[in-house]
């Protein structure tokens, strides 16, 4: 460990050396930055399309010449679709399923490519942690959300191989901008916002984001209410240095619907079973806190080399308490218990990264040298304990017994990556090639065992694609993943680490004539010691089921079209299957079939109707099972999402958002835990002014 503390050491004073050169240059007048969507992965794109991202090689790379699967949501496209949640916004993204779970306010769980994300989500290229699901982020403190598909280990170390989401808080940028406003749905959700981005000086900007929201749920006894903010600051002091402070604290109190037994639903009542309150309302309670604090740094040394360093410190609590189904006695009595759930957790991580050119030849390489560490830190106690049941019909206030049930983390996992990577160009051809080796280790207690596991594995990727002069980049690549997963499984048994392997062949196409982006896939991915929840004799707890197969198409395209359209459009295929345990099922959550378009339409400024822009667009999910059982299979839906726009003045702009217009009623999951409705149909208004 003394090593990995002198690798942290002299990370950080390589930052602080670097920081200490800049102060000695000479400070020079900024001008205005005009933002295209390429180059800073972080800056404000206008539109639907992103050209550049962070997530696929830590370089900000071009999409089209990442010889993997990207996909990027855009500020823009999160307004134009009034999308509340991260789940709503990844909805229009190929091969992601956003809300599996259905209108969870607790977790953004997105499944990609038949597994589930909610462990693989990062906010400014550093890893979200928690124990059990995963923090759920405002959506309005975001610029966009990043969506790197197929195993990413050689990046970003440990993680699932279906991919990685990397959300990107909004930064400070040299240009002043202001927002305000107000929201209202007929539902009773309101919110107030403000977002103002403020040039205090040639070399300073500084950036407050804020907001405070209470939801509603379909379930009118649920509510949700929640503040956020982010602050952000920019300093410049030379053209060869910036560095950004980045904060945000978030606390709200979500609760989940409790569920509804399997074997009501599809009875011709599911309209008054979304609406059900299995719960009670002075049992039910929740209080959940999350701090991030952290820095990027990035300094251009006089040799074309650059220095790029990321930390964040996160700090995760929450105390809950909700029911959930246990079973069903006919004709109308709902079985059911509750969980008591205390989470203490804290994360440190530090990135950091030394980039430059080098020419061999004819071939010029963008080389790319990394240390991660990261330190995370989980407490955590879970009780279930047996409830009076309900009697749907005659609903009489609750009683709690004493915990039948209690487990404990106390928890310390480390870890410690080093990497490469080499991106080669030579003429129209273009290469990328990384490794990376990771040490892991936890060390405490998991329930009654006692944990004290090391863990290590070298991952890595390549790719190959020609980019054609007419837009066209066909590639192939191949990547590895590992994952040490943490604590022990239902039998107390030390969990393994899963691994992961993928082949990917697509073709990319960048039009010369029109802004847009397009991209068709074909994958081959697989994943050994997949880890899922299974109740066994009344407890819930974590088994290793083998492995899980996943091969599929994916096409998916944006672009800003003349005349005033918008289009975003995706559509998957996925067959998927499990071996070993449950050998042939198809993974929970993931349809062989999926898809959805959205058009917008913005009215020329020499019209009667200039100022209104008009959207519209269908989401489908095809049939899928609720667990890897496959013993419940759930219908096929189409939702189908109306939006429009109008500028009432030149700074304020009036936005209504309809989601579900047909009011679709549907099954989201089914598990031991009953079954989840989607979210019903919101309107939701909107005004905003801006300056």
């Amino acid at each position: 460990m003394n090593t990995r503390i002198a690798l942290f050491a002299g990370a950080s004073l390589l930052a602080l050396h670097a920081a200490a050169v800049a102060q000695d240059g000479a400070t020079t007048e900024l001008t205005e930055i005009v933002v295209s969507g390429e180059g800073d992965p972080t800056a404000p794109t206008e539109g639907y399309v992103a050209k550049a991202a962070a997530a696929g090689t830590k370089t900000a790379t071009p999409v089209l010449e990442t010889q993997r699967s990207v996909s990027v949501i855009t500020r823009d496209e999160i307004d134009d679709r009034g999308a509340q949640t991260l789940g709503q916004a990844l909805s229009t993204t190929a091969g992601l399923i956003g809300e599996p779970f259905g209108a969870d306010p607790r977790f953004d769980s997105p499944t990609l490519r038949g597994f589930e994300m909610r462990n693989a989500q990062y906010l400014n290229g550093l890893r979200l942690m928690r124990s059990v699901g995963a923090p759920s982020y405002d959506v309005y403190g975001l610029e966009r959300v990043e969506v790197l598909k197929g195993p990413a280990s050689s990046l970003y170390g440990s993680g699932t191989p279906a991919g990685v989401i990397n959300m990107v808080q909004k930064h400070a940028q040299f240009k002043d901008a202001y927002e305000a406003g107000t929201g209202f749905s007929i539902d009773g959700d309101k919110a107030v916002f403000l977002d103002a981005n403020k040039v205090v000086s040639d070399t300073l900007a500084a950036r407050f984001t804020g907001k405070l929201s209470d939801t509603e749920e379909d379930i009118d006894e649920l509510t949700n209410k929640r503040g956020y903010v982010g602050l952000a600051t920019r300093w410049s002091p030379s053209d060869a240095t910036t560095v950004d402070f980045l904060a945000s604290y978030q606390k709200d109190s979500p609760i989940t619907p409790a569920g509804i037994p399997f074997d009501l639903t599809g009875q011709g009542d599911d309209d008054s079973l979304r609406d059900l309150y299995i719960g009670y309302p002075a049992i039910d309670t929740s209080d959940r806190r999350m701090s991030n604090i952290g820095y990027e740094l990035h300094h251009e040394f006089d040799n074309g080399w650059a220095l790029d360093q990321s930390a964040r410190y996160q700090k995760f609590d929450w105390d809950y308490t909700g029911f959930y189904v246990s079973g069903f006695t006919a004709p109308s009595t709902v079985n059911r218990g509750v969980i008591f759930q205390d989470e203490d957790t804290w994360t440190a991580s530090l990135d950091t990264r030394f980039s430059g050119r080098i020419q061999t030849g004819l071939v010029d390489h963008k080389l790319l040298f990394g240390l991660d560490l990261r330190k995370y830190g989980d407490n955590t106690t879970s009780q279930f304990a047996s409830s009076s049941a309900l009697d749907i019909n005659n609903p009489t206030p609750a009683t709690v017994g004493t915990p039948w049930y209690t487990s404990t983390n106390d928890l310390e996992l480390g870890q410690v990556g080093i990497y490469a990577q080499d991106e080669l160009s030579f003429d129209r051809w273009r290469a990328t090639v990384g490794l990376r080796h990771d040490w892991a280790d936890q060390l405490g207690t998991s329930g009654t065992a006692v944990v004290d596991q090391q863990d290590s594995a070298t991952t890595g990727n390549v790719g190959l694609s020609y980019v054609f002069d007419s837009g066209f980049a066909p590639y192939v690549s191949y990547a590895t993943s590992f994952d040490p997963e943490i604590g022990t499984d239902i039998d107390n048994n030390t969990l393994k680490p899963t691994t992961g392997e993928q082949w990917e062949v697509g073709l990319k196409y960048q039009p010369t004539s029109f802004d847009g982006l397009f991209s068709i896939a074909l994958y081959d991915l697989k994943q050994d010691n997949v880890s899922v929840s299974v109740t066994e004799g009344g407890v819930t707890g974590t088994r290793q089921i083998g492995q899980v197969k996943s091969r599929g198409l994916e096409i998916e395209g944006a672009a800003e079209i003349a005349m005033g359209w918008s289009v975003k459009a995706a559509y998957s295929y996925n067959d998927a299957e499990q071996v070993g345990t449950n050998d042939g099922n198809m993974p929970a959550n993931m349809p062989r079939h999926s898809g959805s378009v959205w058009l917008n339409y913005d009215f020329a400024e020499d019209t009667a109707l200039a100022g209104l822009s008009v959207a519209g667009g269908i989401r489908y999910i095809g049939e899928r099972y609720g667990d890897n059982a496959n013993a419940y299979e759930l219908d096929p839906v189409a939702l189908v999402d109306l939006a429009a726009k109008y500028k009432v003045t030149e700074k304020a702009t009036l936005a209504v958002n309809l989601n579900n217009l047909t009011d679709e009623t549907y099954v989201a999951n089914c598990g031991s835990f009953g079954c989840y409705y989607g979210a019903g149909r919101s309107v939701m208004g909107t005004l905003t002014v801006r300056w």
